[in-house]
């Protein structure tokens, strides 16, 4: 099962009911987080996370509302064990950390940037600023037996892992061949784009994603704006939701001007239907 845990969903500046830009998925037992705005190891403890736990932070590119409390969780970490657990950081470009022992830092560039036990990350170039990447979490394909259809066959007890290793089983019926059995199950699609305003590499990025989290950090009648600064309208993700025929859209970077999100939640909907605009605390689990 996959875990999204929105820590903190402003744009920019926080408000009392957003934190800075920070996102935790949990896979399996590895626990990721995308960008460490300021204040996310307290989010992190607020929404019951567990910052100890962290295994590798993605950060999406070089501003500080995206990168600064990292620092904090850092230092967190080193003073409460004498041996934190190992932490992998993949940072773009003019992002530094201290020189602490139990980290490793990666430079990011285009590409699979990470492989886990079952999954993949990749990174791809968005339209922000230098060095600014968004994320694919890819979960690998998996195998799965149609067990009627085998049991049908003749196959039983250890004939189901000799005809994983070996690709066909004797059976008493004749030989059965795995691909006559099975079926597979594409992985989970995750994408997320940090700060940006869409272009053709990050739309071919979230293809047919399960869910896409993008940035809204305007409505439309600011899109000149979103624009200038290089960042999108509710209705700029919307229309590259239901371009890529992703499932689900969630929004978030959501600029402290809106108090009130249900005028850029309707807007999307009107685009794109099965949108929702992310609060600190969400979670989204995935199976």
């Amino acid at each position: 099962m996959l875990k999204l845990t929105f820590l903190g969903t402003s744009g920019s500046t926080p408000t009392i009911e957003r934190g800075m830009p920070s996102i935790a998925l949990k896979y399996d037992r590895e626990l990721m987080l995308f960008d460490c705005g300021e204040g996310t190891q307290r989010q992190l403890m607020k929404y019951k996370v567990g910052y100890g736990s962290v295994d590798s932070i993605f950060i999406s590119h070089p501003h500080l509302d995206h990168y600064l409390g990292m620092y904090g969780l850092l230092e967190t970490l080193r003073l409460s064990s004498p041996s934190p657990r190992p932490l992998n950081l993949f940072l773009p470009r003019n992002v530094e950390p201290r020189d602490y022992s139990f980290i490793k830092t990666h430079g990011i560039r285009k590409g699979v940037v990470y492989k886990g036990t079952g999954f993949s990350i990749s990174a791809f170039p968005v339209k922000h600023c230098n060095s600014a990447y968004g994320f694919v979490f890819q979960e690998d394909d998996r195998l799965k037996f149609d067990e009627k259809k085998a049991h049908g066959l003749g196959l039983k007890g250890r004939m189901f892992a000799e005809i994983q290793k070996k690709g066909q089983v004797k059976t008493p019926g004749g030989i059965v061949n795995i691909d006559e059995i099975t079926w597979t199950k594409p992985g989970i699609k995750i994408v997320y784009g940090g700060d940006c305003t869409p272009d053709a590499v990050s739309m071919e990025a979230a293809k047919n994603a399960d869910i896409l989290i993008h940035e809204a950090t305007f409505d439309s009648s600011l899109k000149e704006e979103a624009k200038e600064r290089l960042h999108s309208t509710v209705e700029d993700a919307a229309l590259v939701a239901k371009e890529v025929n992703v499932k689900q859209l969630i929004l978030t970077h959501i600029s402290p001007r809106y108090s009130d999100i249900s005028d850029l939640l309707a807007s999307a909907r009107n685009i794109f239907d099965n949108t929702i605009i992310a609060q600190d605390g969400l979670v989204i689990e995935v199976k």
